[in-house]
């Protein structure tokens, strides 16, 4: 079913959780966030389709990234939901390879850049922004719980907490979407431009 009327209260809930929690509670603000940008990506995806960058001599298909990035995002997920998921630091790592090759065959950045050029980059611009958003809101959750961790009683069951690769990984997500917008301008010819401050 689309709909079961449980959450007509404005509650929620969690893997593994019988307690129902707030929607504009900081785990289900961070969900929504995730599924936000995950969304998003879809669509980023889409448009990505036949697009190809060259990295250290290997072609990356930026519509198959993205879709490794989207299924290592319901891991994330996952874990935000109380499932025993986390991501692996090689796929931080796997995300930084793809930051430094593209960083490789573009300009250095001595600026901030306006948003524009290709309607991919444009995408991928407004990608990033929601990562960052996304990324925000995981944060105060891990904050949450640290401080949740730090007060609990000596005999309580442990507060479970993010591992630091999930907050790595949405880190380096915001960074490869901003790649990913430079070089779809790059490969298309169009020059990047500056703000004026004017």
């Amino acid at each position: 079913m689309l709909y079961t009327r449980k959450g007509d209260n404005g509650t929620t809930k969690t893997f593994g959780c019988d307690q129902r929690i707030s929607k504009s509670s900081a785990i289900a603000e961070a969900l929504g966030s995730m599924d936000e940008i995950n969304s998003f990506l879809g669509l980023v995806k889409v448009k990505a389709t036949g697009v190809a960058f060259t990295l250290a001599e290997e072609e990356i298909k930026l519509s198959e990234t993205i879709d490794r990035i989207q299924q290592d995002l319901f891991i994330i997920q996952a874990e935000l939901a109380g499932a025993d998921k986390t991501i692996v630091e090689e796929k931080v790592k796997w995300l930084e390879s793809i930051i430094d090759g593209i960083e490789k065959m573009l300009p250095p950045i001595k600026t901030f850049f306006v948003s524009g050029g290709t309607e991919l980059a444009s995408l991928c611009d407004i990608a990033r922004t929601i990562a960052r958003r996304a990324e925000r809101r995981v944060v105060g959750v891990a904050e949450e719980q640290k401080s949740l961790a730090e007060i609990s009683a000596p005999e309580s069951a442990p507060i479970k907490t993010l591992s630091p690769q999930t907050l790595a990984y949405l880190n380096r997500l915001s960074s490869v979407l901003y790649a990913f917008a430079r070089a779809s301008n790059h490969v298309a010819g169009i020059v990047e431009e500056a703000p004026r401050y004017e």
